[in-house]
This record gives structure tokens, sequence and C-alpha cells, in this order.
């Protein structure tokens, strides 16, 4: 049975990961055949690196015991809003690569996201799911994880 660690990231992190990134929203392009995102990995490392040293995001990293490899991430990052009565954190990036699914990193992951929004105060979490049909299963993912459908759309405009 494999047995995993979660870590917090500092920036020294930052390429590990940018690259888990990048797999991430290669996959949902792939998948979706749609190209919604473009990523310049060197410049999202640098991203990542100043979001972790600003203390705008914090990201925990799965790593697997045995090998120490990194195989999974999950990001967070504070908001405020009147419809959820004040502070709550957003997920913008939960990845577990393919190899590593069904095998409980993403619970541990969405595990230390609560843990860690119960110690800032948050009183919710969010996450927008990929698109729907392609990712059913995210959904289901989430929706055994305790989160509730709250309705609407993710919507961008770029600016």
């Amino acid at each position: 049975m494999r047995k995993f660690i979660i870590h917090s990231a500092s920036p020294s992190d930052a390429a590990v990961v940018s690259s888990m990134v990048q797999q991430l929203l290669e996959e949902i392009m792939r998948v979706t055949g749609s190209a919604h995102f473009h990523v310049d990995l060197p410049a999202t490392v640098q991203r990542c690196e100043r979001f972790l040293t600003q203390g705008m995001y914090a990201v925990f990293i799965a790593l697997e015991t045995d090998t120490n490899t990194p195989v999974g991430f999950i990001s967070l990052t504070e908001t405020c809003s009147l419809y959820a009565e004040g502070v709550f954190g957003i997920m913008p990036e939960l990845y577990v690569q393919p190899a590593f699914r069904s095998s409980g990193v993403g619970e541990l992951l969405l595990d230390a996201a609560k843990a860690y929004g119960r110690s800032k105060g948050w009183q919710r979490l969010e996450v927008t799911t990929p698109p729907l049909p392609e990712f059913d299963r995210t959904l289901a993912f989430y929706q055994r994880n305790d989160f509730e459908v709250a309705g609407g759309r993710k919507m961008k405009v770029l600016l």
C-alpha cells in the first residue's frame, strides 16, 4: 500500500508546483479539446515563487513516502464577499498525477486545505470544477468530500 505525506510548500518548491500546474492545464485542454490556457512555465515558476514569498498563496504538496516524489498539490488563496459573510478560501488548483488517483491523495490534500482554512478562520472553501461533462468524475470527487454545488458557471473576461 502506498503512503503519502503532505507538506506546506515554500518558495523553493515553485518549480515542482508549476510543473504540476502545467500538467493540470494540459490535461484540461486535452480532454476538452479547447485551448483554455496558455502556460509559460518559466513565468509560472516566477509567479508561484512570488505568490508563496508574499503569502498570497498557500500550497500543500503530496509526496509518496517511499520515493519522496511529488504526486499532487492543492493551492489556496483568501478572498472575501458579502454573500459568504466575510473571509473565505478559494482553491484555484488541485491536481493529482493520474497514476496516483483513487489512492487517497486527493482526500489528504483536501484535509490539509480544510485544516488550513479553519486555522485562518474561514467559514468555507470554494472551488470551480473543470468543464462538465468531461470532468464529471472531478465533480463526484468533490461531492464525496462534502462539497455541494453552489450554482453558476465560471466565467472570465480578459483585461
